[in-house]
């Protein structure tokens, strides 16, 4: 069973979008099998295996998402993070001026999908391995 503890010491290893992949595996490895985070407040919901959901609390504090979805200024800021340019807060902040409500990591297909606040797919990207 997988438990808050355990996704909390392998998120506190990440600190910019390049130790994304690494903290997949380490998911992985304690039976999630997919989650999705919510930009307006951080939380995240975690699917395990085993059937069973664990959600985290708020990260930070709530931010409003823009009402309508700019994706080329999302992947550029996407781009930025995954090249360790900003931290998570930050990264967080730029999905929601693009209008990016949330993301869904699928660990089996090891695939990130983005989408806006009325749930239109924005990007879908593979996760090196």
């Amino acid at each position: 069973m997988i438990t808050l503890e355990q996704i909390k010491a392998a998120h506190a290893k990440v600190k910019s979008g390049a130790d994304f992949p690494a903290y997949i595996q380490d998911i992985k490895r304690i039976g999630v099998t997919h989650y999705e985070t919510f930009v307006s407040d951080g939380h995240a919901v975690y699917h395990a295996a085993d059937g069973r959901n664990i959600a985290s609390t708020p990260q930070y504090d709530p931010i409003e998402i823009a009402a309508t979805c700019n994706p080329g200024q999302f992947q550029t800021d996407l781009l930025a993070h995954q090249q360790g340019k900003t931290d998570y807060l930050r990264f967080c902040n730029d999905c929601a001026r693009s209008g990016v409500e949330k993301w869904i990591v699928r660990i089996d297909e090891m695939t990130c999908a983005y989408y806006d606040k009325a749930g239109k797919l924005v990007l879908v990207e593979r996760i090196p391995q």
